[in-house]
């Protein structure tokens, strides 16, 4: 189990952001693996703040990520091999057609409870 705590702060501009807090705020600089498709992402920062044992870690979002269908950037402890976070992403035609789908059923669902509940008030009056 990773000694390691990732939270995401923002999503800005491109640039994924979070915090890294170590359970040993005097130990070594974590290390760290951002991968998408099983490649190293590019350009990965990470910067001790001013807290001891808080990191900051951030890294572009790989342009060749966004794409039709669903992508994954995973964030692991490269010590222990644990995942520490997945960015997913969901765009294109594919995203489209499950939207529709899922807003048809759930108004299925919305007319099926509306006639149940009327002709419950029907039946205790």
């Amino acid at each position: 189990m990773s000694e390691l705590t990732l939270t995401k702060t923002r999503l800005f501009e491109g640039v994924w952001e979070g915090a890294l807090k170590t359970s040993d705020s005097t130990g070594p600089k974590p290390d760290i693996k951002v991968t998408y498709l099983g490649e190293p992402v590019a350009d990965v920062a990470m910067d001790q703040t001013d807290e001891q044992g808080l990191w900051r870690l951030s890294f572009p979002i790989p342009k060749e990520s966004l794409s039709d269908g669903v992508q994954t950037v995973v964030i692991t402890d490269r010590s222990t091999d644990e995942r520490l976070e997945t960015i997913s992403f969901i765009a294109g035609e594919a995203l489209a057609g499950d939207l529709r789908a899922e807003i048809d059923l759930l108004r299925a669902e919305l007319d099926m409870l509306k006639r149940a509940f009327r002709r419950h008030c029907v039946e205790t009056m």
